[in-house]
């Protein structure tokens, strides 16, 4: 098998412009490190997020990450890796991860944009908009393991009770 290189010169093409607009049209709280690094604030129902994107041009890719405002105690670390896991099997964009060094809990997803692909605002709203719903439905479950001293097993449970009817 062999491999097609494109020997394209690179595009000057960057998805943090797209990301900006996207941002100060919603009013979040931003700060643009320099052309390749951006982090946002979001409230969320349960509690606020810290969206970072980064740009690699060298890659074409661009990786996200949505912070929960919450770090994993140590003693906790076990039961939620092994909560991630279960999460993550009901996912199909992203995966759930621990940053270890922070203990910091976060959705991540990388797009790679090569061949001269480009980020249209709706991929990038559709991302950070599954970011926040996946997060804001996982949250539950993430209590119940960290603060409510249930097992990987009895949290996700708890939590993907589908209600039926009113009260």
């Amino acid at each position: 098998m062999s491999i097609l290189v494109n020997e394209a010169t690179p595009t000057t093409f960057n998805p943090l412009d797209i990301i900006e607009q996207i941002v100060s049209a919603n009013e979040w709280p931003f700060d643009r490190y320099d052309d390749d690094e951006m982090n946002v604030g979001v409230e969320g129902s349960w509690t606020r997020y810290h969206l970072w994107f980064a740009w690699r041009p060298d890659q074409q890719a661009l990786q996200f990450s949505c912070a929960f405002d919450l770090k994993v105690p140590h003693d906790k670390t076990q039961v939620m890796h092994s909560l991630l896991a279960l999460m993550n099997e009901k996912m199909w964009l992203g995966h759930f991860d621990i940053w270890a060094q922070e203990g910091l809990l976060m959705f991540r997803h990388a797009q790679l944009f090569g061949g001269g692909a480009t980020a249209t605002s709706e991929q990038i709203e559709e991302l950070v908009e599954v970011a926040l719903r996946e997060s804001e439905r996982f949250y539950p479950a993430i209590q119940f393991a960290i603060w409510g001293g249930k097992s990987a097993a009895e949290s996700i449970a708890a939590a993907m009770l589908e209600t039926e009817g009113e009260a």
